[in-house]
C-alpha cells in the first residue's frame, strides 16, 4: 500500500532538515537534499511501523481493526512540489 505525506524540507546551514505535516514527530535531516529525503521516507516507515507494534500489543482480541477513508482539504499558502514516497506502509 502506497501513502502520500507532504515533507518539509528546510535548508539550516549546511544541512537539510525535513518533517512531515501529516505525522507530528517525524523529522530528520540530511547533509544533502536527496539523503534528507531517504531519511525521511525511514522515518516515517519506523513511526508507522512502531505505532502498529504498540497497538497491537495494547489492543483486546475483540477489537475490531479495518481500514478507513477520510477525504482532507488542503489549505496551503506555499506551492507543493509534488514528491510521491512510493514504499509501502505495510
Amino acid at each position: 500500500m502506497e501513502r502520500q505525506f507532504t515533507a518539509i524540507i528546510e535548508k539550516r546551514g549546511r544541512s537539510y532538515v525535513a518533517t512531515v505535516e501529516e505525522i507530528p514527530g517525524v523529522n530528520t535531516q540530511g547533509r544533502t537534499l536527496a539523503e534528507a529525503r531517504r531519511n525521511l521516507k525511514e522515518a516515517i516507515q519506523l513511526v508507522v511501523e512502531a505505532g502498529r507494534e504498540l497497538g497491537a500489543r495494547e489492543r483486546s482480541r475483540e477489537a475490531k481493526r479495518e481500514l478507513i477513508t477520510v477525504g482532507v482539504s488542503v489549505r496551503n499558502s506555499s506551492p507543493l512540489v509534488s514528491q510521491p514516497f512510493p514504499f509501502p506502509l505495510c
